[in-house]
C-alpha cells in the first residue's frame, strides 16, 4: 500500500504541481487585469470615525466617470470629519481595495506548492483509511481463526 501511494505521489505530484501553478498565475493575471481599471479618488468624510482597529465612517467622492457617491468606507481610527482620505474606486465608483501588487510568478509558485500539500494529504488520508480498513478486516479474519481454534485449546468447554 505505501508502495502504490509512493509511486502515486510521485508520478502525480509533477501534474498536479503545473496545473495548480497556470491556476494560480491564470488568477494573478486575471486580477491584476481587472485591478488595472480601479483609480484612487479623494473621499471626503462625512462623519468622524471611531476609534477602532476596523474604523468606518461616511463619505462623499467623485466616480471616474463624475457621478458623485456617498457610501460607508475604512478610514484611520479616529479620523476627523472633513478630512480626505485617499480611495480606491471601480470604474462604477464603487469602494475596493487596493490592487493586486503580488506577482503573477509567485502566485504560480504558491499554487503549485499549496496543489502538491493537497495531494499529499489526500493520499495520507486514502493511506489512514485503507490501513483502518485492511486492519479490520485482519481483525475480523482472525476473531473467525480463533472461534475454530479455541474450542481445541480449551477442550470444548
Amino acid at each position: 500500500m505505501v508502495a502504490a501511494l509512493s509511486v502515486t505521489f510521485l508520478v502525480a505530484a509533477p501534474l498536479v504541481a503545473q496545473v495548480g501553478g497556470d491556476l494560480g498565475y491564470r488568477a494573478a493575471v486575471r486580477t491584476a487585469q481587472a485591478d488595472q481599471s480601479w483609480r484612487q479618488v479623494p473621499a471626503v468624510l462625512l462623519a468622524t470615525a471611531r476609534q477602532a482597529v476596523d474604523a468606518s465612517a461616511p463619505a462623499r467622492w467623485q466616480a471616474p466617470d463624475g457621478s458623485r457617491r456617498t457610501g460607508t468606507i475604512f478610514v484611520p481610527a479616529g479620523a476627523q470629519a472633513g478630512r480626505t482620505v485617499k480611495l480606491w474606486v471601480d470604474p462604477a465608483g464603487r469602494p475596493t481595495g487596493p490592487p493586486f501588487r503580488g506577482s503573477p510568478r509567485g502566485q504560480a509558485i504558491l499554487g503549485a506548492v499549496l496543489a502538491v500539500m493537497v495531494l499529499g494529504w489526500a493520499l495520507g488520508c486514502a493511506a489512514a483509511l485503507s490501513h483502518g480498513l485492511l486492519g479490520r478486516r485482519r481483525l475480523a479474519a482472525w476473531e473467525s481463526d480463533w472461534q475454530l481454534t479455541e474450542p481445541q485449546w480449551t477442550g470444548g468447554r
